[in-house]
């Protein structure tokens, strides 16, 4: 190891901190309500259902607010605790500092950096990765004069908190999307103002059914058949269609598809809608989705966009029954108000929201790209700083190397202290 500045030092974690196990509980240990709440893993990331203990444990096995703690199995990183006092579980460490070597924050980041190369060195395949206190704290990396990790600090969480802003904008914008492409299909349709009924609209012979009431368990080999979930954003998703037995669906032919039915959930999340594509030819629906075929003088995409708007969402959730399911009628879907215009028209409008969704659709592609970006900037930027390249080296600062050294000789000529905690080691 040596691509960082010669007055910096090559340590060892163990040189500059102890790693302090929390306590391993048996479930039975594990308490709805109690003196002390347990840090678990979970709780450590996102996980807020909490467990409670009433022990009391030697003090190293509690970690307060301004305690460095590290997550070392599964799901692992840093995090500076700011929950209060908690008893702190196994799988976590706390980390004792020697203050007269190394920052807190400095060691944050070198944790937040480091993971990522752990990550790596376990390969991308995996997925329950931990570190052991042994590998752990026989990591190496350079350390810099305590005055140098001040300023590597500052500047890390100035150009990481803009980099933070940033993210929190760019995680608005998925919300922002689904409002306007609300307003977009909104818009679409207000100046069609003559309206007739749904069914008006429909194939008569075929009218609006629903599909196989019940499916039966999966066949193999058998007929794919669209429910209620995999209708979603306009499309229907192929991976996951149930296989009925071709005895069960052949007694519902009425809705077995052609290709550019339109389809909507009446069950459950009511109120997903796509067109059938004409790969599904063939294939057939459950009884949470109804079939919609147009007349030949009716666009598919005018009705699915239609059912999208403000107008049909309204129509649709004031018919809406049921507590445990929720669904509306097929005799209330049909008399739904729907646009009544020419088939040029039609077309217009379909292809205005369609060149206006692929152009949000494009935004959101760029947002994620841009969301990856930051996340590849922060990284960079603690590798940098982690090679003192990130601030410019001060020749007034202490070498690191003289300072390990003079600790090392005071620890080597001091006779044994008793066991305790320590802010020196």
């Amino acid at each position: 190891m040596s691509d960082f500045p010669e007055r910096w030092a090559c340590v060892r974690l163990q040189d500059v901190c102890e790693l302090i196990n929390g306590r391993a509980y048996k479930q039975d240990e594990l308490l709805e309500r109690g003196k002390y709440p347990v840090l678990r893993v979970g709780n450590f990331f996102s996980n807020r259902n909490w467990y409670y203990s009433n022990l009391d444990l030697d003090s190293e096995k509690y970690c307060d607010s301004g305690d460095l703690l590290y997550a070392w199995s599964a799901s692992f990183g840093p995090r500076i605790w700011d929950g209060g006092k908690v008893i702190f579980h196994y799988h976590i460490w706390k980390t004792r500092l020697v203050d007269v070597l190394i920052e807190k924050r400095f060691l944050y980041h070198w944790f937040e950096w480091d993971k990522e190369n752990i990550k790596s060195d376990h390969g991308t395949g995996s997925t329950m990765i931990h570190v052991t206190k042994g590998d752990m704290e026989a990591r190496k990396f350079a350390l810099p004069s305590l005055s140098e990790q001040r300023r590597i600090v500052a500047k890390i969480d100035s150009l990481t908190g803009k980099s933070r802003r940033a993210r929190d904008h760019l995680d608005h914008i998925p919300r922002l999307v689904e409002k306007y492409k609300q307003a977009v299909l909104n818009l679409a349709f207000s100046h069609l103002t003559e309206r007739t009924r749904l069914l008006d609209l429909v194939e008569r012979e075929r009218g609006i059914p629903y599909g196989i009431v019940q499916t039966g368990t999966p066949y193999e080999g058998g007929i794919p058949t669209v429910r209620c979930g995999d209708v979603k954003d306009f499309c229907v998703g192929l991976d996951q269609l149930k296989l009925v037995d071709p005895k069960i669906e052949l007694g519902h032919q009425r809705t077995r598809l052609k290709g550019g039915e339109v389809l909507i959930t009446i069950r459950g999340s009511v109120g997903e809608t796509c067109v059938v594509p004409l790969q599904l030819a063939g294939c057939n629906i459950s009884r949470e989705v109804a079939m919609i075929p147009p007349k030949p003088e009716i666009s598919s995409e005018f009705v699915m966009y239609f059912l999208a708007t403000s107008e049909a969402k309204r129509f649709i959730l004031g018919n809406t029954k049921g507590v445990a399911q929720q669904g509306i009628n097929l005799r209330d879907l049909k008399e739904l108000p729907t646009p009544n215009c020419s088939l040029d028209e039609q077309i217009v409008v379909a292809e205005r929201i369609q060149a206006a969704f692929t152009w949000i659709d494009r935004l959101t592609a760029d947002t994620t790209s841009a969301r990856k970006l930051i996340d590849h900037l922060d990284q960079s930027v603690l590798a940098k700083a982690f090679k003192g390249e990130l601030v410019p080296q001060d020749p007034t600062d202490e070498p690191a190397s003289a300072l390990l050294e003079r600790i090392r000789a005071e620890r080597a000529a001091a006779p044994k202290a008793k066991r305790g905690r320590r802010k020196v080691a």
